[in-house]
């Protein structure tokens, strides 16, 4: 049997009895979700962390004296410590804690950037990226009358490396490059970029939302300037979220918002800052959010990365044997080092019917454009279908995908 039509390992079976959502059936037919690029579903230790801190702990960090407010702390700056083992940060003042992804690019664009780049300075991107590593650089361009520069695709969805490299020339202030391709799960080769941006001296920012959760990630061994993710696609609540920056850089940066707690001394004539990670952290943060990413890492770290990636590339690999037999299929992004995510369309009909189609047999996937415009417009095409796999997918979902996709064929033709 080939690498592409080998079975997945059973390890999912483990893994899929701990997220209570893949229990329930939809529309009459047992749940189907392939749609974690989108958001991650979560295991029930991660549920279970974010009722027990709501139920016995909840209480304001860093402020109070009081024991509900010293083990809030305590719980909220444990998981910033998992975070920093996670993706081996040098510091745990590297960490910063946001929103998710979209605020860490924000805080990067506006705290780095904006203060630093004026006319005649570039910012380089990609034509993979997703909107959120778009917008953040052209308002700054706006903003310092900068330009924002482009990278090209091949029609495979891979970056054209010879372009890229030719790109980075002495003007360019930043690039700004998504470490795997939420539309078309090209994984990019990050590491060579960042050194060969590093012997033009050129900082780099890597989006990682797509990257922490389907594979180990090491930001001293990647040595990139900037890493943001979400911790919602990697099994962790909404509105959560890490900037990782090199200490010395996050160092030189002004504060990205203003208020409690990013401070030490105010007074009406001036104010004096917090230490790092903390001055970029204003107001009350998502205490329990951050105490839910947390456990997520605890429950990846026990799964282990290595393994996750192991088991995922395989089902990868027979997912795509299995949507190649299906009649009137175009898979849109045929990259040759992938990630967990297929983007198609299947015929004439459009991707939100397919979408419609499929939910009616519980299979969820996602349709759109999936905040990435521009890669859409480079393929002809105003959206896709995309499924998106996790390690608590299993060769039956694939199965299902499949059959579910027949059956639209049949009803639209």
């Amino acid at each position: 049997m080939s690498h592409a039509q080998r079975q997945p390992s059973l390890a999912a079976a483990d893994w899929r009895k701990d997220f209570p959502i893949l229990g329930q059936t939809v529309n009459g037919q047992p749940l189907v979700y392939l749609d974690s690029a989108a958001s991650a579903q979560q295991p029930a230790s991660v549920i279970d962390a974010v009722a027990r801190y709501q139920r016995e702990d909840h209480a304001n960090v860093h402020r109070g004296v009081h024991t509900l407010s010293h083990r809030a702390t305590d719980a909220y700056e444990g998981a910033r410590d998992k975070i920093r083992d996670f993706i081996n940060a040098t510091t745990r003042s590297e960490i910063v804690l946001t929103s998710g992804t979209t605020e860490s690019i924000n805080l990067v664009a506006q705290s780095y950037c904006r203060p630093r780049i004026g006319p005649g300075g570039k910012i380089l991107v990609t034509h993979l990226e997703h909107h959120a590593n778009i917008v953040p650089w052209q308002l700054v361009c706006e903003q310092t009358g900068a330009e924002l520069i482009v990278a090209p695709i091949d029609d495979h969805g891979q970056l054209e490396l010879e372009a890229l490299r030719s790109m980075m020339t002495n003007d360019v202030f930043l690039l700004a490059i998504g470490h795997v391709s939420n539309a078309l799960g090209t994984v990019n080769p990050v590491k060579e970029i960042i050194a060969h941006a590093r012997q033009c001296g050129i900082p780099v920012l890597v989006d990682g939302a797509q990257g922490v959760p389907h594979m180990p990630i090491d930001v001293q061994d990647l040595d990139c300037d900037f890493y943001a993710f979400s911790g919602h696609k990697m099994f962790g609540p909404t509105g959560t979220g890490v900037l990782y920056g090199r200490e010395t850089l996050l160092d030189e940066m002004p504060p990205y918002k203003g208020g409690g707690d990013m401070i030490l001394e105010v007074s009406f004539e001036s104010t004096i800052y917090n230490e790092l990670p903390y001055k970029f952290e204003a107001g009350t943060p998502n205490i329990s959010g951050v105490i839910g990413l947390g456990a997520a890492i605890d429950y990846l770290q026990s799964a282990g990365m290595q393994r996750i990636a192991a088991y995922e590339s395989d089902l990868h690999d027979y997912m795509l044997s299995q949507l190649g037999r299906v009649d009137d299929i175009r898979l849109i992004g045929t990259a040759a080092n992938k990630a967990s995510v297929q983007s198609f369309l299947l015929g004439d009909i459009h991707s939100h019917d397919l979408g419609t189609i499929l939910d009616h047999q519980g299979v969820a996937i996602r349709t759109g454009h999936h905040c990435a415009m521009p890669v859409m417009k480079r393929f002809g095409i105003s959206g896709t279908a995309r499924a998106s796999l996790a390690f608590y997918n299993n060769t039956d979902d694939i199965d299902r995908l499949v059959a579910a996709l027949e059956k639209a064929r049949q009803v639209f033709k």
